[in-house]
C-alpha cells in the first residue's frame, strides 16, 4: 500500500513543473535567493516557531525535493507559516531556479557512505518499523526518488520537529499533510521520533549551510 501511494502521490506533486523540468537555472537560482538566506545561510541559525530548532540545511538537496517541499507550501499541504508565504511569492520558474541553485551548492561535498553506521537495537527496531531505509536509501543519503530528501546528518532537532509535524491533525497552523509520511510518523511516540531523528542526525551526510554573506 505504502509503494502504491508512493506512485499515485509524487507524479501529483510535480506535474506542474514537468513541462518546464529541464529549464531550472542554478544561475538565475543565486540571484533570487535574498529571501532564503536570511535563515539558511547562516550556519546554525535557529527558528523559534513551532519549537526551537535549526533551520534545515539545504545546500545538496535534492533539486526535485525542494522544488517539491516549496510546492507543497503553496499549495497548504505544508502549513508553516513564514515559509507559507515565502513559496506563495514564487513562480514555477523561481521555484525551479532555487532548487537548481542550492542542489549545486552543495557540489564537491564528500559523498556519504554507501552504508550507515549501525544503529543500537533499539533504533534499528524502529527503523524497521517506519521502513525508512526503502525510501531514504541505505545511507539515508540516497532516496530512492530525488523528490525525497536526503536526512543522513541533517540537524535532528529540525527532523524532529518535522516528523512531529506529519503526526499533527488536517487543519494544525504547522502540520504536514503528506499520507506516505503521516502514515509512518504515527504509531511513533515522542521519544521514538526523537530517538530516530538523532540517529539520522549522527551519520555523515551530503547536506549542509554554505554561508552567505549578501543579506539585503
Amino acid at each position: 500500500m505504502k509503494k502504491l501511494l508512493i506512485t499515485l502521490i509524487l507524479p501529483a506533486t510535480l506535474a506542474g513543473f514537468a513541462a518546464v523540468a529541464q529549464a531550472q537555472d542554478a544561475k538565475a537560482g543565486e540571484k533570487k535567493n535574498a529571501m532564503c538566506i536570511g535563515c539558511h545561510g547562516i550556519p546554525g541559525y535557529q527558528s523559534s516557531f513551532p519549537m526551537v530548532h535549526k533551520v534545515p540545511m539545504i545546500a545538496g538537496q535534492n533539486a526535485k525535493y525542494i522544488a517539491a517541499a516549496l510546492v507543497a507550501y503553496q499549495k497548504g499541504e505544508r502549513k508553516h507559516p513564514s515559509m507559507r508565504a515565502v513559496a506563495a511569492s514564487l513562480s514555477e520558474q523561481d521555484i525551479l531556479d532555487l532548487a537548481a541553485f542550492y542542489e549545486q551548492q552543495g557540489k564537491g561535498a564528500e559523498p556519504a557512505p554507501k552504508t550507515a553506521a549501525e544503529p543500537s537495537a533499539q533504533v534499528a527496531a524502529l527503523l524497521a518499523k517506519g521502513n525508512c531505509a526503502s525510501c531514504h536509501g541505505a545511507n539515508f543519503s540516497t532516496p530512492i526518488d530525488p523528490s525525497y530528501p536526503k536526512i543522513g546528518g541533517q540537524h535532528g532537532d529540525y527532523l524532529y520537529t518535522a516528523l512531529k509535524a506529519y503526526q499533527l491533525p488536517k487543519g494544525d497552523q504547522v502540520g504536514r499533510a503528506n499520507p506516505v509520511m503521516g502514515g509512518m510518523a504515527a504509531p511513533f511516540s515522542n521519544k521514538e521520533l526523537k530517538l530516530l531523528a538523532d540517529y539520522f542526525a549522527s551519520l555523515p551526510g551530503e547536506v549542509r549551510t554554505v554561508p552567505e554573506s549578501r543579506f539585503r
